[in-house]
């Protein structure tokens, strides 16, 4: 995966460029030579050759192969190098949590998901995720590259720039606990946390759709929520409440009360707990949220209807969503969304008839490519795009030269 933020490299900021302003050219994994960098940015090539051994020396761009000679020696290439530091990514879930460690470039390099009670608090379960990625951190042996940060997802509303949790409705004893301090003291890195939805829309984004900046993920599964993408940006709100769908209300709940206290909330009507309750109470045996997929995978017929009725409720709500925010792309994840074609065909049967013509005309709505690795491709990006922006950059070159020994006398 190639990382495409853009590098405004013009005016001004040629006069001054410092290595970490010259790197942002080179994250479009185009090999470059110095003399192509020198035309690009219009510095000296002795400018430029103090910065490129800079970030030849910090390991984030590396020599990759020769350019054609026009006599004499042939000049290098150099690449940005998606290896030369790891990144932590965690998802965690009501239930589940995924850990994984990949390169700068989103590959996972290895993975391990477990089981998590989230209401059991936020000291048992960090708890617990410092020491399966300690585990999973050794597995990848001696010879594995510096970890440069820590992204995590949680199911609940995040206060974006502090990493804390917002009064999440399924998260009790989480309100305003400082989640990357707790975990900065088992890991001296940064730690970016958000909402598990926009990490996964963030995911999906970035790895699916890299032309499209105008997306909504919806994640159906015991919550619904959406992460929305405006402009090729997250769009988090005030508060970082935004896209919190499972709690509009929806016609066909007037009598159903949502565990929120209100009325109608699409949750109460079309969240897993729902629908299992709603089988349940039609005759089915006891079902319980994790066996919805599995009966309609089976063809139960009931299943199937509770399931296509879901997806109408959903798409109801999203109806709206794209008269005001006009997405060229609508992605459906969570387990909901995992069992065939039901909740996507629900949500499009409402979606292209309520919608206006010139919303629908090139809309696409589909379930998610990235599947349950979303959240964890989502998480690595977002640590990804604060350690490799150029004032990160020049950071790590600067602790990199405190470091170094001195030079004899």
């Amino acid at each position: 995966m190639v990382i495409t933020e853009s590098s405004a490299f013009t005016g001004s900021t040629v006069a001054g460029a410092r290595a970490g302003d010259l790197f942002q050219l080179l994250l479009d994994g185009t090999p470059r030579t110095r003399a192509e960098l020198a035309v690009l940015t219009g510095l000296a090539r002795s400018t430029i050759a103090m910065r490129v051994d800079s970030l030849m020396a910090s390991g984030f761009i590396s020599a990759v192969g020769e350019a054609a000679s026009s006599g004499g020696r042939p000049p290098s290439r150099f690449a940005f190098n998606p290896t030369a530091r790891l990144v932590l990514a965690v998802d965690l879930g009501a239930s589940h949590c995924v850990i994984a460690v990949t390169t700068l470039s989103g590959t996972v390099l290895a993975s391990l998901h477990t089981e998590i009670a989230i209401d059991a608090g936020p000291s048992p379960v960090l708890d617990l995720v410092v020491d399966r990625a300690r585990h999973l951190l050794d597995s990848l042996g001696d010879g594995r590259a510096e970890l440069c940060g820590i992204g995590i997802g949680l199911p609940g509303p995040v206060e974006h720039t502090t990493g804390r949790p917002a009064n999440p409705p399924i998260m009790p004893g989480w309100h305003d606990f400082d989640v990357p301090g707790y975990m900065r003291r088992a890991f001296d890195v940064p730690v970016l946390v958000d909402n598990d939805v926009n990490i996964m829309a963030l995911g999906e984004q970035r790895t699916q759709w890299p032309a499209q900046d105008n997306l909504l993920f919806i994640k159906a599964a015991t919550g619904i929520g959406a992460g929305i993408i405006g402009n090729g940006q997250l769009q988090r709100g005030a508060m970082g409440a935004a896209g919190d769908l499972g709690h509009v209300r929806v016609a066909r709940g007037s009598h159903v009360t949502c565990r929120c206290g209100n009325i109608g909330c699409l949750e109460a009507l079309a969240g897993a707990p729902a629908i299992a309750a709603a089988l349940t109470a039609s005759g089915a045996d006891d079902v319980a949220t994790g066996d919805i997929v599995a009966l309609v995978e089976r063809g139960d017929p009931d299943a199937v209807a509770a399931l296509r009725q879901a997806g109408r409720d959903l798409g109801e709500v999203l109806a709206t969503c794209v008269s005001l925010l006009n997405p060229s792309v609508i992605v459906l994840g969570g387990s909901l969304a995992a069992a065939g074609d039901h909740l996507l065909a629900g949500v499009r049967e409402v979606v292209y008839h309520r919608s206006l013509p010139l919303a629908t005309a090139h809309l696409t709505i589909v379930r998610s490519r990235s599947a349950d690795d979303a959240g964890i491709l989502g998480a690595s990006m977002l640590v990804v795009q604060h350690v490799l922006s150029a004032d990160a950059i020049e950071s790590a070159i600067a602790s990199q030269v405190r470091t170094l020994p001195p030079p004899f006398a």
